[in-house]
């Protein structure tokens, strides 16, 4: 069996020749060992055997987005729509920095009233974007975040690069879609205590959250599974509703009511949702 035929029959259940082997990030994600940027962790000479060992023999699963570059960093039409003057850049500022060897990113959101900022930090050892400063810190800026028109959560869906990649992938694997679910992108906006209050506390606050930031996932789940058709996808975000964070029953009202419908989507077009969920999950 090719690498791509012993993954796509892991995922139906056939019988296949081994057990398919995938080493997750690596040759997951989009990773340029060439690339000579200091914050490139992987141009350092002791990855390449790891990284050619992936690449040469693993059962490769690409992790790919329709509208961001790689999954830990902003949406094009987020990063654009800051600095255009667009709908979000009526209510959003950015400022990119560097200090104490580091890279860090303002945003300031001004609406009904209030202002808000979050700060990112970027080490160059590691691949990861560390949250310093959340954007919200107290339900009156949730109430205030709620007011934020839904043009400025529009986004630019472009399959093109997931059909791409597939195409170059060839035989040697698949393309996984990656994306938050409407949990996910609700609780990044809160430090993970205000978060697991607020949740708590505030469900029906909450819930007006999650709708309104279902509305543009939705949309997006439903070009993507439309126009890349019979792809395995991955939803990230789920985990936030588990033990010890939140009860089970709310996992009900988080994760099933509002991640459910992409599952959906994403079946009704042939294609397989991997839900990524950690946590104690037997209670849910």
């Amino acid at each position: 069996m090719t690498r791509r035929e012993r993954l796509m029959a892991t995922l139906r259940g056939e019988p296949v020749d081994r057990p398919a082997v995938n080493f997750y990030e690596l040759g997951g994600f989009a990773i340029d060992p060439s690339d000579p940027d200091e914050f490139n962790v992987y141009n350092d000479p002791s990855w390449r055997p790891l990284l050619e060992l992936a690449e040469q023999q693993s059962d490769l699963i690409r992790m790919r987005s329709p509208v961001r570059p790689r999954g830990h960093e902003p949406a094009r039409s987020e990063v654009e729509g800051l600095d255009s003057g667009g709908p979000r850049g009526e209510f959003f500022k950015t400022e990119k920095f560097p200090a104490d060897g580091c890279r860090f990113k303002r945003v300031t959101l001004k609406v009904a009233g209030r202002t808000m900022t979050s700060l990112t930090r970027r080490s160059p050892d590691l691949d990861t974007v560390w949250t310093v400063e959340h954007l919200l810190k107290s339900t009156d800026d949730l109430k205030a975040y709620l007011e934020l028109p839904d043009e400025v959560f529009a986004e630019q869906i472009d399959v093109t690069g997931l059909i791409e990649e597939d195409q170059k992938l060839g035989d040697r694997g698949i393309v996984m879609v990656d994306t938050e679910d409407p949990l996910c992108a609700a609780a990044y906006l809160f430090s993970m205590e205000d978060f697991t209050v607020i949740a708590l506390t505030e469900q029906k606050l909450f819930h007006r959250l999650l709708e309104k930031l279902s509305r543009h996932i939705y949309a997006r789940t439903q070009v993507t599974a439309e126009a890349f058709v019979g792809h395995l996808w991955r939803i990230y975000g789920p985990e936030y509703a588990t033990e010890p964070y939140l009860p089970p029953h709310l996992f009900e009202e988080y994760v099933v009511r509002y991640t459910g419908p992409m599952v959906e989507m994403i079946q009704k077009h042939g294609g397989f949702a991997r839900i990524h969920c950690h946590g104690r999950i037997r209670a849910v």
